[in-house]
């Protein structure tokens, strides 16, 4: 009976590989159903995988099979010079499924703006600037100002999914790729920004529930804008000290507050409670934050912020939150079509650009597929989903 012979890969291609692609050799030896010893060996060149094995490995690290015969690894910047830093992740040691949506989003962007210079569009300039030695309140009126959002049309969503593509929208008209990713865990990233120009990303984790993926937004947008003004660099280049950095994460924090709800707003909606001294229960935050579509959590941080709580009390509303949460059911998401996840995923922009070169025949079926990461048969889905266009 035949079997394949081992193909010689360059072995320097193939450890360069599972390590930008942040794995360990025991998570790739248990994928592959081989023993670590042999993974090692072909690393080192003193054994050879078979063709269907760098197949395989292709397909775990996402990459083309030819990259592995090239004669010495490819020249890239390190991962963290690309995205802000994040409190818990420590620059180089990101999970696969981490670096992989980094990555895509990237490659996303860099497609984005190629479009653009195919199509002849100009590429729009994200021109907010934030400052940390400004007041947060400040901060959070400007944004919300630029994206033109009133109040009392806010308080008439019916539900946080209107909220979330009204305000995604609002982000995206001022600049801005707002992505989502999807396979990271909540624990490592709820949101991070890529500090690029033109064209900067704010990525979102979908495995949040709309209301929550608004304050996470608003929260990148705010970053963003400390990027522009020069007042924050990529992970890899941050040097302040941890006590200097959570100074920067609480001022993020305050201006997509302010932003989410402005403080006149609150007022006139929380002084109620405050006027007879009643206490913020679960329930009395719960209905104030669904006038404002934003979490319970989130109401609560700004009603401390603007202190109609205090420290002690926001701390023992949160634990009592947290109980309340864990003792719910757990949530189930509803049944997105593929077109759909497309979407939510690329966002509207980006989308119409795919949509708009391959009707004008500038790019292929299948180069639409791979920016998208749609198959074409769902392709008519997709241009029904937005409206037509393209």
């Amino acid at each position: 009976m035949a079997t394949e012979s081992p193909i010689p890969p360059t072995p320097s291609l193939l450890t360069w590989a599972r390590k930008e692609s942040g794995f360990g050799v025991d998570r790739i030896a248990k994928r592959l159903k081989i023993a670590e010893e042999r993974l090692l060996a072909w690393e080192s060149g003193a054994r050879h995988p078979t063709l269907k094995q760098i197949e395989a490995l292709a397909h775990l690290f996402h990459r083309p099979l030819g990259v592995f015969f090239l004669p010495q690894p490819p020249s890239l910047p390190p991962l963290a010079a690309e995205y802000r830093r994040l409190p818990g992740v420590r620059p180089g040691e990101e999970s696969p499924e981490f670096r992989l949506a980094v990555r895509q989003m990237l490659t996303r962007r860099e497609n984005g703006l190629n479009l653009m210079g195919e199509l002849g569009e100009p590429v729009p300039e994200f021109g907010l600037r934030a400052y940390v030695h400004e007041h947060p309140a400040e901060v959070g009126a400007r944004l919300r100002a630029a994206m033109g959002v009133d109040v009392e049309t806010q308080c008439t969503w019916p539900d946080g999914w209107r909220a979330w593509n009204t305000w995604r929208s609002a982000v995206e008209r001022l600049g801005v790729l707002v992505f989502q990713f999807a396979r990271v865990e909540v624990a490592e990233v709820r949101g991070l920004a890529l500090l690029k120009s033109p064209l900067p990303v704010a990525a979102i984790n979908s495995k949040e529930i709309p209301e929550a993926k608004l304050y996470t937004l608003f929260h990148e947008i705010v970053h963003l804008m400390l990027a522009a003004g020069r007042e924050e660099s990529p992970a890899s280049e941050e040097r302040r000290p941890a006590a200097e950095w959570s100074k920067v994460e609480r001022f993020a924090e305050a201006a997509a507050s302010h932003a989410l709800i402005p403080e006149a707003a609150l007022q006139a909606r929380a002084r109620d409670v405050a006027r007879h001294d009643e206490t913020w229960t679960i329930n009395r935050v719960q209905h104030l934050a669904s006038k404002f579509r934003v979490t319970p959590k989130a109401m609560a941080t700004r009603l401390r912020i603007s202190r109609f709580l205090t420290r002690d009390e926001y701390e023992r509303w949160c634990s009592e939150w947290d109980a309340h949460v864990k003792s719910l059911p757990p949530r189930r998401g509803g049944i997105a079509t593929p077109a759909q996840e497309a979407l939510s995923r690329a966002g509207r922009p980006f989308t119409q650009l795919v949509l708009e070169a391959l009707s004008t025949n500038r790019i292929t079926s299948v180069d639409a597929s791979r920016h998208l990461d749609l198959k074409f048969e769902h392709f008519e889905k997709l241009r029904l989903l937005i409206g037509g266009c393209a």
